[in-house]
């Protein structure tokens, strides 16, 4: 990696704004120190809602860059508050702490796992908070650092947000890293994409034969999915290759599991475009229905997609090849992965924001090494200090006051090439 020279110079005294340089030098003091803290919280996977030690390791780091902290907010949730020394604007940076339980783990597994990357996206949130604590002479504004439980459950969003982080803090827009199946060094931004929500049904069916018709009618549901969870690396391969494709077979989608068990069948099904929704509501009535008897319920109302804003991401995609280079971008023309949601769907139905994935597939990896939840999930741990340098310098510029939403140059072009 090549940090700059640069920063030398910034970090001599000059009292400008937080540029670029100063941001790397940090980061390559830091990095070491970086990496033995993500293998500390990796070694200690907790699952949603108990993040107890997490919490504490993550409460410790930020008191001892100087935030103020607040700690036990919807549960474990951590808030870190970093003012500059500088009038600015209020901008949040969020990580989930949480591991994945044994049962969400591709295959089961014996034990909660940090194999979705929360280990990572904790460590960079802090890195960052280091970084910025460093130069707070030159940082303007203020940055929230929320760092949230119970991502797997999709819980721990609504917990923080009902605890008032949000309205106390004033977050003007928020912003996101999750480790994604990309090469190390790239980051994939996803403007007016993001993530599929979700929603459940259960048909209950009478008779003597209902374990039977419940397994035709689970059959039946699920051929409503347009795309199939991936059973191979070369399966994913192609599902990211097509979250890639302009228009390409993801841009809309439904993904259904239906499984029966004895007389009722339960559903659990994701789309694409969110709208869809209705749609595929009234496809699962009409064909429970023509079962006589049969009774069909939705627990709950979908829970929502994260829609990414375009212009915010496509003005992260700006920042990130200015700073790391054109090649160390890439842009999603679908919502990714199709299999899985994501809380953070919650902030941004609040603040606008981004949501990017980072790249953490190492050189000859298999995919399956970069993809989260496969229990083979080993990230290259060159993409935390990748991460910090990218994030730290993107949240340094967005808390500039007289910086409008088309960012310094005020030029709202950026290129998805």
């Amino acid at each position: 990696m090549v940090w700059g020279s640069a920063g030398r110079a910034v970090a001599g005294g000059w009292r400008g704004p937080v540029v670029q340089g100063a941001v790397d030098s940090e980061v390559a003091r830091l990095e070491r120190g970086l990496i033995d803290l993500r293998r500390d919280i990796h070694r200690h996977p907790e699952l949603p809602g108990r993040e107890r030690r997490t919490a504490g390791v993550v409460a410790r780091e930020l008191r001892a860059a100087g935030l103020a902290v607040t700690t036990g907010l919807g549960g474990h949730g951590v808030v870190g508050v970093l003012r500059g020394s500088r009038p600015g604007r209020t901008v949040a940076y969020r990580a989930d702490m949480d591991a994945v339980p044994p049962k969400d783990i591709v295959g089961g597994g014996p034990a909660p796992a940090h194999v979705c990357g929360h280990d990572i996206h904790t460590t960079v949130a802090l890195g960052v908070a280091q970084v910025l604590a460093r130069l707070r002479q030159r940082l303007s504004g203020t940055v929230v650092f929320v760092f949230q439980p119970a991502e797997e459950t999709l819980t721990g969003a609504r917990a923080v947000i009902d605890a008032g982080v949000m309205e106390r803090t004033g977050v003007e827009e928020i912003h996101a890293l999750h480790c994604g199946p990309f090469p190390v060094g790239q980051f994939a931004v996803t403007p007016g994409y993001g993530m599929p929500g979700q929603d459940k049904a259960e048909v209950t069916l009478p008779g003597p034969d209902a374990a039977d018709a419940a397994r035709r009618l689970a059959a039946e549901i699920g051929a409503l999915a347009t795309v199939a969870t991936p059973q191979t690396p070369a399966d994913i391969e192609w599902m990211v290759a097509d979250a890639l494709t302009p228009d390409g077979p993801l841009a809309r989608f439904v993904a259904v599991r239906a499984r029966a068990q004895e007389a009722k069948v339960s559903v659990s099904y994701r789309c694409w475009p969110q709208e869809r929704y209705t749609e595929v509501r009234e496809d699962i009535r009409r064909l429970a229905t023509s079962y006589a008897g049969a009774g069909v319920s939705f627990p709950t109302g979908p829970f929502p997609a994260m829609v990414c804003p375009e212009h915010d991401a496509r003005m992260l995609a700006r920042h990130l090849r200015r700073t790391l280079g054109h090649d160390a971008v890439t842009v999603l023309h679908a919502a990714f992965p199709p299999f899985s949601g994501e809380d953070f769907a919650l902030y941004l139905d609040r603040v606008p924001g981004t949501y990017t994935f980072l790249g953490v597939r190492a050189p000859g990896a298999p995919i399956t090494a970069g993809y989260p939840h496969f229990p083979e999930f080993a990230p290259d741990e060159r993409a935390i200090g990748l991460g910090v340098r990218a994030m730290a310098g993107w949240i340094a510029q967005r808390t500039h006051r007289a910086q409008d939403l088309t960012g310094v140059s005020g030029d709202r072009a950026v290129s998805d090439n």
